[in-house]
């Protein structure tokens, strides 16, 4: 279960950089470019902070995940809303992976997007059910693609700018953008993980830095890229533009980018949600992996298919919840709780 730091910081950067960070260029048209570069960082730094505090709880307790955290710290109606917080963004997020996935093998390789949906779904799980090491490892190669192919969109932008485009400002779309960021920078759920796989508090707070500083500044080129070139008119899914840029050459560029982005993100909340039904309902890893890779295939396969309006309602719920409110409200509680307790003892005496 041991993992290195670069296997460490590219599970925390592949369960970020997702399906996501596809939506930022979209959901910023409006606001600009300035704008909304700064309220990705502050959503960042926002995350960041929490994240953080999910670190120190789980660091003194044992590495315990965030659903048996807030259990212990709040009592059942805290765990339980926790476990159900998570597991709805875990869900949700899996099912909208699924069906993405799906619709891009469908394209590249001309196959039905059912069959293109099993062939991402079998990949994925197999190397969930493999575990921390298989996942760490796996994580830091597609990651280490996925950032390289951020770069090469963005170099292939740089002769399609408008300087105009970068100074324009609005405020419709605030709430949207501040949505999508908080799904595009959450990767709390394996934060217990990481520590765990390093053995060291210190290691992966360093590691946690890198895991915010290192998205917030790819997420910022590749907003800018689009922005800088199409403006408010950008695409709902930004990479399908290439397209218009530079033929089959831009839709292979646009193609592989989701196709790395959501399964990095696939990787890492699939093995954070096994890890959390494990712990949280003491399951055995097994039925654990089932529980969390068949339940989303299912729903896939009866037809619950909208990648947007899924990804959009596991992150407009859980997301917020599970990933700023409950761990504000655990770092709180559990700083003041000794003090509490010490106070009623001196009462009782």
């Amino acid at each position: 279960m041991a993992l290195g730091r670069n296997e460490a910081l590219a599970l925390a950067i592949g369960t970020q950089v997702g399906a996501g960070v596809l939506g930022l260029p979209y959901a910023a048209r409006k606001i600009g470019l300035i704008p909304s570069v700064a309220l990705m960082f502050l959503v960042a730094l926002t995350m960041y902070i929490t994240a953080l505090f999910v670190l120190e709880l789980s660091a003194k307790n044992g590495g315990k995940q965030m659903s048996t955290l807030a259990r212990e710290i709040l009592g059942r109606p805290g765990g339980v809303l926790m476990f159900a917080s998570i597991s709805l963004m875990s869900y949700g997020a899996l099912l909208a992976y699924i069906a993405g996935g799906g619709s891009v093998f469908a394209n590249l390789f001309g196959i039905s997007e059912e069959m293109g949906a099993l062939i991402f779904w079998a990949f994925a799980s197999f190397i969930i059910y493999r575990g921390l090491e298989m996942s760490g490892k796996s994580e830091l190669i597609l990651s280490g693609v996925l950032l390289a192919l951020f770069v090469v969109v963005a170099i292939m932008a740089v002769p399609h700018t408008k300087v105009e485009n970068a100074f324009y400002m609005g405020s419709e779309g605030i709430v949207t953008l501040f949505g999508v960021a908080i799904f595009a920078f959450g990767c709390h759920t394996i934060v217990p993980d990481i520590y765990k796989g390093l053995g060291s508090y210190e290691k992966a707070k360093k590691v946690l830095l890198l895991a915010f500083l290192v998205p917030a500044i790819v997420y910022s080129l590749f907003v800018a890229s689009f922005l800088l070139v199409f403006g408010e008119n950008t695409p709902q899914i930004a990479t399908q533009a290439l397209e218009q840029l530079y033929g089959r050459i831009g839709m292979l560029v646009g193609s592989l980018i989701p196709i790395f982005a959501i399964l990095t993100s696939y990787i890492g909340l699939g093995l954070a949600q096994l890890d959390n039904m494990e712990e949280y309902l003491k399951m055995n890893r097994k039925s654990a992996w089932i529980i969390t890779v068949f339940p989303p295939l299912i729903l896939y396969m009866v037809g619950i298919r909208d990648f947007v309006e899924v990804l959009g309602a596991a992150g407009s719920t859980g997301d917020l919840m599970a990933f700023i409110i409950m761990p504000i409200v655990l770092y709180i509680t559990y700083k003041l709780k000794p003090a509490f307790l010490r106070d009623r003892e001196a009462e009782v005496s």
